[in-house]
Order: structure tokens, then C-alpha cells, then sequence
């Protein structure tokens, strides 16, 4: 039985706490901090209300590496798990070196300033977290996470050698909003406004946003067209996936969402540059995202599922072999369970899987580490448990 502390308390925050909270035996205090109070103190009472059970909620500011390290010292768990945002990364990783604590995130670090993610600067730790004696394991998310660890499993169990692996991420949702985004909206538009890239042959392949798509049968949604992307997965897949020859990353979007999305670009309100307004600077997608939505808000009207999975190329027992692995959520089941809409419980769940793996020592080691580097098998066994089963299909 372990104490964890959550930092971050948006839409995935809440899924990690409500999940965490159903698994006294692993689980056996929580503690959810967060910049906003309020935030927490909602998702105690939801806590409280489903789960009948009393969480801790504290305030911090997860970008301040002193204030997080006092918070840690405090509260004394064995496990932080970041769900706030990308740019705390690196902040986040600092306070648990410092207070000599395990650390788990679900996304990389991005700079503020600099449209980029990429695992660098997260994989510049490696050293200190091994002579520290403790570990972090970054991307225990849906993608990167899950899709990760279903590459891993197929490496295992499914193929002698992997070829080609195609991820594809739908969301075939209607959540009644002319536009907005499943989770946080700057993240998000920097993300699929930023070139799109993909690794084969040995070398990464840049292309311009949005210009290669395909049709795609995503099971229980229908056929959908999905666009590449670069996304952060395939640069440590491409370490890890043995003989891999290509491996590119798809994503779904409406015509309305794209229609909108190039428009707020045309009049610069995606820019990450600051302009100055009334004697002040202004970050336009800051402004934005404080327009939008807040995609935890989403998901009680919201209706239609999620499905997300990995298709995958190669041979077993010297025969061609093509399998897509894949997961299924539904928006309206998500909701009635922790109040979230199915984009944070896919990404919620794979958090908690990991950090159970993490505290049950089923998952071990000093440094930092991505998700497949680890046997799939008992990840994949709780993930199931926990609310997204997982399936195989021949193509």
C-alpha cells in the first residue's frame, strides 16, 4: 500500500484520482494538488460522492521546483504523478530528483516558447536518476502509453519481426460544440499545426501540416480519414521496436474542426508569439484557449467513443502477418463512471495502470524509462481490469 501524489487536477487529473481511488489495495492515500484549488476541491467531492472514499487536496504551483519539493517533503509519497502540464515537466522531474522520490508523466516536456516536443530533454536525466536511485517512466498515457506498450506486446508475443506500424487515433465523438478540444487547447493546436513527420528507412521524413491523410475502418466508429502527424511515441519506438522499417502516427478530424482551426490560424490566434495590446503583451493561443472550452466541461452532452489502436506489419513463423490492436471507449460510459469524457479516461486510465505497476514493483528500475521497455503482459492484464479492454484483429 503506497501514498501517490497527483499534480494536475484538469480533465485527466480527475480520471487518475477517481481510478486510483477505486484501487484501495495499491492506492492507500491520495493526495491531488493543483495550481487552482477549486479544481481539486471539485473532484474531491466526485471523489467522495462515486467512490465513497476522502481524498487530500493541496495547492501548488508545479512550476516553482522549491514550493513542489515542499509539497513532496510534506506529503512524502512514493509516487508523483504528473498530469499537469508539458512545459512542467522538467520542474516536476527537478523537485522529485531533489526529494528523492519516483516520478510518472503521461506527455513530453515542450517548451513555452518553441512549438517542439520531443524526449531529449527528459532523456538527459537518465544519469542523474540513476545515481539517485529512483525512476522515472514517462508517456503512461493512451498515445504515447498504451499504443506503446501494444508495439511491445506484438514484439513479444504477436511477430518474429515487425515491419511497418501505422498509429491511429479516432475519436468519433460529437460533443455539440461548433469547435473545441479534448484536452488542453494549447497543447493540442500546437500539436496538429506543427509539420508533420515520420521515421522510415532510418531517417525521419518532415512534411507540411495536414497534407497526407487516409481512409481508415476504425472498429465500432466506421471509416474515418486521419491525418499524419508527428507525435512523440515514434521517437522512442524507433529505439525499442526491433527491425522497424517505417512508423508513422494518424489522427481524425472533422471538416467543421479543420475549417475553424484554419481560420484561427490565418488571423494568427494559434501564434505561441507574444504581441503587444493595449500596453501589454499577449500571447494569442493563450487568449484563445481561455475562450474555448475547458475540455473537462465536455463530457456529460458528449456522445459516440474513442477508438485508438496500432496497426502493425510483419511475420510470424516466416508467414506475413497484419494485425490491428486496438482499444474502444465510449463518451457517455467514461462520464457515468469518473465524469469525464472518454479522450481524458483513455489517457486517465494508462496512468494508473502505470503507477501500479510502478508501486508494485512489476515495473522496476533506477533512471528513466519509456513504457516499452518494460513486459507489456501485466500492464495490458490490469489495463483491461480497469476499464479499457483491449482486442486483436486480423486484416
Amino acid at each position: 500500500m503506497s501514498k501517490v501524489l497527483i499534480i494536475g487536477a484538469g480533465g485527466v487529473g480527475g480520471v487518475v484520482t477517481h481510478k486510483c481511488a477505486g484501487d484501495r489495495d495499491t492506492f492507500s492515500e491520495i493526495v491531488l494538488a493543483s495550481r487552482t484549488l477549486s479544481r481539486c476541491e471539485k473532484i474531491r467531492k466526485q471523489v467522495r460522492d462515486l467512490r465513497g472514499r476522502e481524498i487530500e487536496i493541496s495547492q501548488v504551483d508545479a512550476d516553482d521546483v522549491a514550493q513542489t519539493v515542499a509539497l513532496i517533503k510534506r506529503v512524502q509519497p512514493a509516487l508523483v504523478i504528473n498530469v499537469a502540464l508539458p512545459y512542467q515537466d522538467l520542474p516536476l522531474m527537478e523537485a522529485c530528483l531533489e526529494a528523492g522520490v519516483d516520478y510518472l508523466d503521461t506527455a513530453n516536456y515542450e517548451p513555452p516558447d518553441e512549438a517542439k516536443f520531443e524526449y531529449k530533454w527528459q532523456w538527459a536525466y537518465r544519469d542523474r536518476f540513476e545515481s539517485a536511485g529512483i525512476m522515472a517512466l514517462l508517456g503512461s498515457g493512451f498515445d504515447p502509453g498504451v499504443t506503446n506498450v501494444f508495439c511491445a506486446y506484438a514484439q513479444k508475443k504477436l511477430f518474429d519481426e515487425i515491419d511497418y506500424i501505422d498509429i491511429l487515433d479516432c475519436n468519433g465523438g460529437d460533443h455539440g460544440r461548433p469547435f473545441a478540444t479534448n484536452f488542453n487547447p494549447e497543447i493540442n493546436i500546437r500539436e496538429i499545426t506543427q509539420r508533420g513527420r515520420y521515421w522510415e528507412n532510418g531517417t525521419w521524413v518532415e512534411i507540411d501540416p495536414m497534407s497526407q491523410s487516409r481512409m481508415f475502418d476504425f472498429p465500432e466508429v466506421g471509416e474515418r480519414k486521419a491525418y499524419l502527424l508527428y507525435h512523440e511515441e515514434l521517437e522512442s519506438l524507433v529505439k525499442h521496436i526491433r527491425g522497424l522499417k517505417r512508423i508513422r502516427f494518424w489522427m481524425t478530424f472533422g471538416d467543421e474542426y479543420l475549417t475553424h482551426l484554419r481560420v484561427l490560424e490565418n488571423v494568427g490566434m494559434t501564434s505561441i508569439d507574444p504581441i503587444e495590446y493595449e500596453g501589454r503583451e499577449v500571447v494569442p493561443i493563450q487568449f484563445l484557449k481561455a475562450l474555448l472550452p475547458d475540455p473537462s466541461m465536455l463530457g456529460e452532452n458528449y456522445t459516440g467513443k474513442t477508438s485508438i489502436g496500432c496497426l502493425i506489419e510483419g511475420r510470424k513463423d516466416g508467414q506475413p502477418r497484419k494485425l490491428f490492436i486496438y482499444n474502444v471507449c465510449d463518451h457517455q460510459a467514461s462520464w457515468k463512471e469518473v465524469r469525464a469524457q472518454a479522450v481524458s479516461y483513455t489517457t486517465g486510465v494508462p496512468t494508473m495502470v502505470g503507477a501500479k505497476m510502478m508501486l508494485t514493483s512489476q515495473w522496476r528500475g533506477k533512471g528513466v524509462f519509456n513504457v516499452e521497455q518494460f513486459d507489456p503482459e501485466p500492464f495490458l492484464e490490469e489495463l483491461a481490469v480497469r476499464g479499457l479492454p483491449w482486442h486483436v484483429r486480423e486484416m
